[in-house]
């Protein structure tokens, strides 16, 4: 009897590793694609500290723990983001890289300029779409209108006067400027600054009397009465600024709203794309991630990459016969 147990411990011993090595063969050939093995590149395609540098690096800091790599934020700055995507798409498979994008270089971009060099359907696939942003109209404390439909009289009424101030030419505020005059039946002349500094500035001294860009820009001034923002462009009142009106509470049917969403090289196995769409999404649904969005004036999206595909579908299709409307050339 006594020699019977060790070999009933040994027998227990060896049936416990079989069992582990069919749980292990058992794990789907995929999983070890999905892995990550080496550092996690975000590529943002602007200056640090713009609010779309400002996702990534929220997202990113998350995103290290979860992987177990580092997570390293690229700012590649120049064509109002074009070139980030332009060097994305030539990635190595072998490579880990996402990109952080804005409806300008993936909606915008590819309708108005010929020499592209990215297609955003074929060279990337949508990861996770995670944050939504509105655009607010605003006036010059100079101007004597306090609400959407008085100025629109006061535009139809000067229309010489009737410029509106935009942060960049071919920015979506430009486009959704000119949504306003189409949706209003005012004719309205767009001037494209170098930037929101230079344009609040000429805003808030008169030299021109309304502007329109995002919202978590312009709702700090309008909050020391710097300027006045008469309507916000979401769905629903903005909830950094309850007490402003949609443009349909004001009387203008029209929403719209700007976004930030990763993209993955067309290169990344698929496998990989997937993990990192379900991590992302775990990231948002984080508290302390979306304590940190609001935080910083931003509305945090938890999206999976069917419904992400789906947004940029629906989003293309409202916003593309606006911009080929216009005639814009760049």
């Amino acid at each position: 009897m006594p020699k019977t147990a060790p070999i009933t411990r040994r027998l227990a011993a060896l049936l416990a590793a079989a069992g582990f090595m069919a749980s292990i063969a058992a794990v789907p050939a995929s999983a070890g694609a999905q892995a990550l093995d080496s550092p996690l590149h975000i590529v943002v395609g602007y200056a640090p500290g713009g609010a779309t540098d400002r996702v990534a690096r929220i997202v990113g800091d998350k995103l290290g723990a979860r992987l177990g790599v580092p997570v390293v934020v690229d700012n590649k700055p120049g064509a109002g983001g074009r070139l980030a995507a332009q060097q994305a798409r030539n990635t190595p498979a072998s490579q880990n890289v996402l990109m952080l994008a804005n409806p300008a270089v993936m909606v915008v971009a590819p309708l108005v300029f010929k020499d592209n060099n990215y297609d955003p359907e074929r060279d990337f696939v949508p990861v996770s779409h995670v944050n939504s942003y509105n655009f607010a109209l605003s006036v010059s404390p100079t101007l004597p209108v306090r609400e959407l439909n008085h100025l629109l009289a006061w535009m139809r009424a000067n229309p010489n006067q009737a410029n509106v101030g935009v942060p960049a030419t071919g920015s979506l505020p430009h486009f959704f400027g000119l949504m306003v005059g189409e949706k209003a039946k005012v004719q309205t002349q767009v001037i494209g600054y170098r930037g929101s500094a230079p344009l609040l500035n000429d805003l808030i001294g008169g030299q021109v009397p309304i502007s329109v860009d995002t919202e978590d820009v312009v709702l700090p001034l309008h909050d020391t009465s710097k300027l006045r923002i008469l309507a916000i462009s979401g769905d629903k009142r903005s909830p950094f600024a309850p007490n402003i009106p949609t443009f349909k509470e004001a009387g203008l049917d029209l929403a719209a709203t700007g976004w930030n969403t990763f993209f993955a090289p067309a290169s990344m196995p698929k496998a990989k794309v997937e993990r990192l769409a379900a991590t992302i999404r775990e990231v948002m649904q984080d508290a302390d991630t979306q304590r940190k969005f609001k935080d910083a004036g931003m509305t945090p999206v938890v999206s999976t990459q069917a419904q992400t595909a789906a947004m940029l579908k629906a989003y293309k299709a409202q916003w593309a016969p606006v911009v080929q409307k216009s005639g814009y050339q760049p």
